[in-house]
């Protein structure tokens, strides 16, 4: 009788992986529109140890309806990333 292979569990990503994650869904998620001023704003562990909570700010240029000009709005969007796959599992809007 063979015994199962000894399977050691995947260690957890580190915060840079995960923000590097965050980064790249966020980019593919807002393809061919321009963010300015892409910043890491904050970071957590989830109270489970199984996920990261990332959060991004960036500028995105608005027009305005009223006044025809442009100006720069700031938003920020969470992102869940998971600690083993380092795939995002969620995105979410933060109010700043």
């Amino acid at each position: 009788m063979k015994t199962p292979p000894i399977v050691a569990p995947r260690e957890m990503l580190n915060v840079k992986e995960a923000v590097s994650s965050a980064t790249k869904a966020l980019q593919d998620f807002f393809a061919g529109k321009e963010l300015l001023n892409l910043e890491l704003e904050e970071v957590e562990l989830t109270e489970d140890g199984k996920s990261w909570l990332i959060t991004l700010g960036f500028d995105r240029l608005v027009e305005t309806l009223s006044i025809p000009m442009t100006r720069l709005e700031r938003k920020y969007k969470i992102f869940k990333v998971d600690g083993v796959t380092g795939k995002v599992t969620a995105m979410k809007i933060r109010k700043p």
